[in-house]
């Protein structure tokens, strides 16, 4: 297949064909962050950088041979932990531009399929993409195929089923405690300011809310954000693991494995960036399993 990554990332889209056992010829992405391309071409050499998606008339691409287009547009207007700006922030804008591009591969090669990928929205906003883009979404969380907890809505015109229930827990993917740098460790002052917010989520009878603190020895436990700011550290805003009586972020290699990812796949830059990249990413079993519908398609 010919393939048309916009607003690759790290292409987890290339490793999630792969795992699906789709053959690549052609892996075009379009990508402006830095470090993303950099663990994208340590681990996929061959493929061709597009550059930015506002430049997207200018890129030298027999259009008609594209057979696949994916696209995780940027969330960060529509997302409830942001200021829900949607269309009018210019970042969640760059979905017209997919939407442009969309159309004019379609109007050269009307069965290319497409794989949308964003955020849980507003209701408004989710029916403005899907009038354009002209199909429904599904809801897939990633806990289905990973310890971690992920609502996400898919777009596309290939057929997108619910995976099945892997059971896969926090448990399952921690590093042993002897391979873990003390660097993410909390210090005392910061795991009692945890310890406050749980207890005041506890007195309002809302219980640990999601963000705040897994149980690691929890049989259950998932892990309930991982975003792009987790480079930012824990603050009592986003996930960490409770070990013993202690407090600790994730691991990078521990993140990878929540996005099912290969060991060290984004080794190579600071972790800060790792982070960020880990939480712009996708869970790439919940995209090689609606992608294995295309493979028997094929």
């Amino acid at each position: 297949m010919n393939v048309l990554s916009l607003f690759d990332g790290i292409s987890c889209g290339r490793v999630a064909l792969e795992r699906a056992g789709i053959p690549v010829t052609n892996y075009y992405a379009s990508e402006i962050d830095k470090y993303a391309i950099q663990v994208s071409q340590k681990n996929y050499p061959d493929i061709i950088r597009l550059g930015d998606i506002n430049e997207w008339e200018n890129w030298q691409i027999e259009w008609s041979s594209i057979d696949l287009i994916l696209a995780g547009s940027p969330c960060q207007g529509f997302s409830i932990a942001g200021k829900q700006q949607a269309f009018d922030d210019k970042r969640s804008a760059l979905f017209f531009r997919f939407a442009e591009i969309l159309s004019h591969v379609q109007s050269v090669n009307p069965n290319v399929k497409f794989l949308l990928e964003n955020v849980c929205m507003k209701k408004e906003y989710q029916n403005v993409i899907t009038s354009v883009v002209g199909v429904e979404p599904v809801l897939i969380n990633s806990s289905l195929v990973s310890a971690l907890h992920r609502e996400r809505l898919y777009w596309g015109n290939i057929n997108i089923t619910i995976p099945k229930d892997c059971t896969i827990f926090l448990k399952d993917i921690i590093q042993p405690e002897s391979e873990i740098d003390k660097i993410f460790y909390f210090t005392e002052k910061s795991y009692q300011n945890v310890r406050k917010i749980e207890d005041r989520a506890k007195l309002n009878g809302l219980g640990y809310k999601s963000g705040i603190v897994e149980d690691i020895d929890f049989p259950t436990s998932k892990f309930k954000c991982l975003d792009a700011n987790y480079h930012k550290g824990c603050d009592g805003k986003r996930s960490m693991f409770r070990v013993g009586n202690v407090c600790r972020m994730a691991t990078p290699i521990e993140c990878e494995r929540l996005q099912t990812l290969t060991y060290n796949y984004t080794a190579g830059i600071s972790n800060s960036q790792r982070y960020k990249c880990l939480g712009n990413g996708w869970t790439v079993d919940v995209i090689a399993h609606i992608l294995k519908s295309l493979r028997e398609d094929i």
